[in-house]
């Protein structure tokens, strides 16, 4: 119901008039609500104060963080689970920049994300008269989203959010900015003109059906194939279409390898999957299928090393046309949403389709049981303080115990052995920092992830990308969220270990010596734990997933335990002089 104000008048008579209007805070809500989103991330302040109180009382769920750039994160993975447009709120300029980067990142991630942003007046930015926060809002944006909008008039913000809905979930999802000048909350309109303004979006993403010559083409590669290998992406992933693509890559018989944010689309235990067999699969394949994922650096572009010499065909499965041939030839384009590709494929398959050669399944399968065999004694390590093999085997085995629970993930080392380490078993439990590789996604996804799903939520964070989301902890605590936050705390960047041979500062890399995160966590009446095993580390996550209380554990990892940058050193360029 459109919420109203109302105004009396007495035009001269005894017999008062009376009229009823809206504004521009009421038609923002009745927008939001009329389009189900019930959740906004932000962060409180000018102009936007007021407009997070009335959406509150008016029923929606308003979370404010420490930091706009952490509640955007939140409102980028919001989008990620529900498919829906996730919303981040923030006040003019300074925070509208903090929440950009979440932006840009969404866009890059092809999560669903509305921006909103307060703004100063148009007549005095465009004039450069110096206003409170003056800042072209929208030209900012624009290069960093995959569209942005200014809504000027009360009538046209229905229009408005309606036009930022449709193009963050259609096609490639992605980030969008909506500039709110700070005049347009107070604009007074007729109610019921008002009501009428309002755009309840009818079918948002449409399913993109593939040709039929496309589909015909992949399976005729797909089947041709001696070493076939199916890559699943994130977008896969984002799809919800768990059970076609299930059926689809059991029905083809191919080895598969889930990038990061798809572990679990099919359990990591399955008997197809290829994930501790990666460099094999890579190198040997002479078939590559991806679906919902892009031959960018996560992938080395397709090409070099990691491939191998031997010649490899293509197929691409992505709803957007031009990621075709973005860095090798893709002899087998399917453009559609993975949902209706995949579905496509079962059909067009039969029911004689042969599964992949024997031979190539057995090498798949000794490659990956005898490296599950090299890590096991690795993973088994009781060790005071901790490595990172011993702390990430005993996660391991409370993920397997609690499949349901969400798994978030950063960090350097933290991120990349996870990753192979920790196995996931159902859909979209992993998330971590995606196609960009940047740190600070923790809290942000930890928090969205727990409103959204109602879910446990287990964020694994390294020292150095906790720092970037830490305040947050008081929000975890404010809201009662069920999140256990475990620090590996090895004292720096890397390692702990570096030392600065030119003066008295610390190295570049390293941190104060023996932190104690969890005395964080307490001070906001949450629960602290310091634990040095693995072996505490297990009963202490064990027991904040049992109680559901805010928690956070500060792991002790052995200062010298790491590596240059995890697996990606080689991306630091190096100095080839020496000082004389």
């Amino acid at each position: 119901m459109l919420n109203t104000a109302t105004k009396s008048e007495a035009p001269g008579t005894e017999q008062e008039l009376t009229q009823e209007l809206t504004d521009g805070f009421h038609l923002v809500i009745d927008a939001l609500k009329l389009n189900g989103i019930d959740t906004v991330y932000g962060v409180p302040g000018i102009p936007i104060t007021d407009l997070g109180r009335m959406a509150q009382a008016a029923g929606i769920r308003v979370l404010s963080f420490r930091h706009e750039q952490n509640a955007g994160y939140a409102a980028s993975i919001a989008g990620f689970l529900t498919k829906r447009p996730g919303v981040c709120l923030t006040v003019s300029a300074p925070g509208f920049l903090n929440g950009l980067t979440a932006l840009a990142h969404a866009t890059t991630n092809c999560f669903p994300m509305i921006l909103i942003s307060g703004s100063s007046e148009r007549e005095i930015v465009d004039l450069q008269q110096g206003d409170y926060e003056e800042m072209d809002q929208l030209a900012i944006a624009k290069p960093l989203c995959k569209a942005a909008f200014r809504v000027l008039h009360a009538q046209d913000i229905g229009i408005g959010l309606a036009r930022a809905i449709r193009a963050a979930v259609s096609g490639r999802p992605g980030g969008v900015y909506l500039d709110l000048p700070a005049k347009l909350f107070g604009q007074v309109m007729d109610a019921a003109a008002g009501e009428k303004s309002l755009v309840k979006v009818i079918d948002a993403a449409p399913e993109q059906i593939p040709s039929p010559s496309s589909v015909k083409r992949a399976l005729d590669v797909l089947k041709s194939a001696k070493r076939p290998l199916i890559i699943l992406g994130k977008g896969a992933a984002y799809a919800q279409a768990d059970e076609a693509i299930k059926n689809f890559v059991e029905k083809s018989g191919v080895p598969f390898l889930p990038m990061s944010m798809a572990k679990g689309l099919l359990p990591d235990l399955h008997p197809q999957c290829a994930g501790a067999a990666r460099s094999t699969v890579l190198k040997e394949a002479d078939v590559v299928m991806l679906i919902g994922a892009r031959l960018n650096w996560l992938l080395s572009h397709g090409k070099g090393k990691t491939w191998g010499e031997g010649p490899k065909k293509f197929i691409q499965v992505d709803i957007e046309p031009k990621e075709m041939d973005s860095n090798v030839e893709i002899v087998a384009p399917v453009v559609g949403d993975i949902g209706s590709c995949v579905s496509a494929f079962l059909d067009a398959m039969g029911a004689n389709w042969s599964a992949a050669p024997s031979d190539w399944l057995a090498t798949v399968a000794k490659k990956r049981d005898d490296n599950v065999a090299k890590m096991a004694p690795k993973l088994m390590s009781n060790a005071s303080p901790m490595d990172y093999h011993g702390a990430l085997g005993a996660l391991r085995a409370i993920i397997a115990e609690r499949p349901d629970t969400i798994f978030v993930n950063e960090g350097a080392n933290t991120l990349d052995l996870a990753r192979g380490v920790v196995d996931m078993h159902k859909p979209r439990k992993r998330l971590d920092v995606g196609t960009w590789g940047v740190m600070g996604i923790g809290m942000g996804y930890s928090i969205a992830a727990a409103v959204e799903t109602g879910l446990p939520v287990l964020a694994v964070e390294g020292d150095s990308a906790f720092g970037f989301s830490g305040m947050e902890v008081e929000t975890i605590c404010r809201y009662k969220l069920p999140i256990c936050v475990v620090i590996f705390n090895n004292d720096g960047i890397y390692r702990g270990t570096d030392v600065n041979s030119a003066g008295d500062d610390p190295a570049t890399t390293v941190f104060v010596k023996g932190s104690r995160y969890d005395k964080m966590m307490e001070a906001f009446g949450g629960v602290g734990v310091n634990a040095t095993s693995p072996d505490e580390l297990k009963r202490a996550v064990n027991a904040a997933l049992d109680s559901g209380k805010p928690t956070l554990i500060n792991a002790v990892i052995d200062p010298a335990a790491g590596s240059e940058s995890g697996r990606i050193g080689n991306l630091n360029p190096q100095s080839v002089l020496k000082k004389k």
